[in-house]
């Protein structure tokens, strides 16, 4: 039975709620009493029996928790008459923990989404050469594996033959496909994008970098136990006194009416409700302003964040490659361009891709005698031209002369982090481009507000090439810039940090960056991000939009001293009420319960300004705030 009723939750909040309603229409619409009392008293009794036996499992353990508290509130309410007390109290305290619960609900599944994820076959070579369809966990190390266009890589290995890009986004977050060819090591979970390649497995199973991954999530999210809230350790001592305290009354004076005073009185009902209105209302808040807050315990610990570690590739960047500088060297331009948009069209390259796009509407001629040259570019011809379309090497071996001012150029395109297409035409070198994925615009004026909130490091943490990562770094003022960092070398160098005393919030959207995002204090996931990102993260920042994020880290300050300040009025008023009661004459239940009512609506409407909470210069309007002249900001 009890788990039947502790399993109904929900329904027995909505149905209470709806009994409050009931009641306070009746008596003040209708003049009926009758109706107003046993409506509220209806409501007390069905909103208190999953609280009563919650308190009971918790005595059983011998735990005195909020809801013996709580429970022992409504029934002393009961006792003397005071439905309005019990009722609401019992309603509130269900609806703060159902918003709480609610939040919490979908980060269990990040496990399972990783899963899926993994490869489940393979092509394995038989001992006669061919190659058979088996199970990926019936691969065995030096195995021989055949990868075709489009298919996943089952294992961890090194090509043997053929050649081709891989996206290996799901490894190291980064979204341009790296080439493979003899040698090269491949990962399991990244998918072959074009080419045909055979590989020898050296890494299976659970020792793959992807099998690695699933581990490191399992390991950081049984790492991360629940912090035991303040109020719980606070009523571990409080409540017992409260206990004491009205034994003795009872005990001297022998007056069971001020026994039960005590213990109503004692009851903090503005401490039950203040802080679940604080974070009822800083998640609300979070949520109109496209952030996700996962729980009371996130903003806790969000607010005390001081270090913060990025993700490159669509975190700080936009997460696609586009061409970000261009030379041109020559008078000839528009037939230029046209020649190598023609050539990039044959291609299926992301920086060709990026190259088309950045050029737009030409042209276009009909190309001939195409040939890949592995490891440097393209050739063809066009209109009896010869047209080389590829890397500096690519240059050298086509015997195209590159002046001083030429290799000026590609110096400085590579020091601003530029992947290089070079276009030559008939042994002559005419344009130059220099392809980057882009800073999010914006970017670093939401970092200088983060700073302005308090935090004091911001360091990226990247798959990418380390001076990639440096042009970003000294581009956005970051403190510190990592590359050629795997998952697992992220996951390291945050537990370092952690172990010196920093807490620390992790930023990214990719499969790659769950290991982070669970380890981390606070994982923050972009919304355009995977699944798994996502899941895992204690954040959400909707629709990927980075300027959410000082927003965010303003908002849970705002919300963890808010909920301070309840704290301080709940256990403030109570302690007056009590000292009043026992040593003055003037204290009556007429009185201390106004008082009480009172701390209850101050902590409330304290909670709800929340709601109107905006970081100063942010670009993001509050639903609650629209229409408003004058922006409030919670404190």
């Amino acid at each position: 039975m009890q788990r039947i009723i502790l399993a109904k939750k929900n329904k027995i909040t909505l149905i209470s709620a709806l009994l409050i309603a009931l009641g306070f229409f009746a008596h003040f619409g209708l003049g009926n009493l009758f109706i107003f009392n046993w409506s509220l008293i209806t409501a007390s009794i069905i909103g208190g029996t999953p609280i009563a036996i919650q308190a009971y499992q918790a005595l059983k353990v011998k735990v005195v928790s909020i809801d013996v508290l709580v429970t022992i509130a409504v029934v002393g309410a009961l006792l003397i008459q005071n439905y309005e007390e019990s009722a609401i109290v019992t309603f509130l305290f269900l609806f703060g923990a159902y918003l709480e619960r609610r939040t919490l609900n979908k980060t269990r599944s990040a496990i399972k989404e990783l899963t899926e994820l993994a490869p489940e076959r393979a092509q394995k070579q038989l001992e006669n050469g061919e190659f058979e369809e088996v199970d990926v966990d019936d691969v065995e190390e030096g195995d021989i594996l055949l990868v075709k266009t489009g298919a996943k890589v089952p294992v961890d290995g090194i090509v043997m033959t053929g050649e081709g890009h891989i996206n290996e986004a799901s490894i190291t977050g980064e979204s341009v496909p790296v080439s493979k060819a003899n040698g090269s090591e491949v990962f399991a979970g990244t998918i072959l994008e074009n080419g045909t390649i055979k590989i020898q497995a050296n890494r299976v199973g659970e020792d793959t970098t992807f099998g690695r991954i699933i581990e490191l999530v399992e390991e950081a999210q049984d790492s991360k136990s629940a912090a035991e809230r303040f109020i719980d350790r606070f009523s571990k001592y409080y409540t017992p006194a409260v206990l004491v305290l009205g034994i003795i009354v009872w005990l001297f004076t022998t007056n069971v009416e001020l026994a039960i005073t005590v213990l109503v009185l004692g009851c903090p009902g503005a401490l039950v409700i203040g802080v679940p209105v604080s974070n009822v209302s800083g998640i609300g808040n979070g949520a109109r302003n496209g952030v996700l807050l996962k729980g009371s315990e996130v903003i806790n610990d969000f607010s005390k964040v001081d270090t913060i570690f990025f993700d490159k590739t669509g975190t700080l960047t936009v997460g696609n490659p586009e061409v970000a500088e261009m030379e041109f060297y020559g008078t000839d331009k528009k037939e230029v361009l046209g020649y190598l948009a023609s050539v990039e069209r044959e291609s299926d390259h992301p920086l060709a891709k990026a190259v088309i796009e950045y050029i737009g509407i030409t042209n276009f001629f009909t190309v001939g005698e195409t040939e890949v040259i592995k490891g440097g570019g393209v050739t063809a011809q066009i209109n009896g031209r010869r047209i080389a379309v590829g890397n500096v090497a690519l240059m050298e071996k086509e015997n195209v002369v590159l002046n001083e001012k030429s290799r000026e150029d590609i110096e400085s395109f590579e020091h601003n982090g530029n992947s290089l297409v070079l276009t030559a035409v008939d042994g002559e070198l005419k344009v130059l481009m220099g392809i980057r994925d882009r800073v999010r615009p914006g970017v670093k004026q939401d970092l200088q507000k983060l700073k302005k909130l308090g935090v004091k490091n911001l360091v990226v943490l990247s798959g990418d090439n380390q001076g990639t990562v440096d042009v970003v770094a000294r581009e956005l003022e970051l403190t510190k810039a990592h590359g050629h960092m795997l998952p697992e070398d992220k996951s390291a160098y945050i537990e370092k940090v952690q172990a010196e005393g920093q807490t620390v919030a992790f930023v990214g959207d990719g499969v790659n960056d769950s290991p982070s995002l669970a380890l981390a204090d606070i994982g923050i996931a972009m919304g355009s991000g995977t699944d798994v990102a996502i899941e895992t993260s204690d954040v959400v920042l909707m629709n990927a939009d980075f300027s959410r994020l000082p927003h965010a880290l303003g908002l849970t300050k705002s919300t963890a001293r808010n909920m301070k300040q309840n704290i301080i009025i709940a256990v403030g008023v109570v302690l007056i009420l009590l000292a009043s009661l026992l040593f003055s004459e003037w204290m009556n239940m007429s009185i201390g319960m106004l008082v009480h009512e009172a701390s209850i609506l101050v902590v409330i409407l304290n909670g709800m300004r929340l709601l109107r909470y905006r970081l100063k210069g942010s670009k993001h309007d509050t639903i609650a705030s629209r229409g408003n002249d004058k922006e409030s900001k919670a404190t």
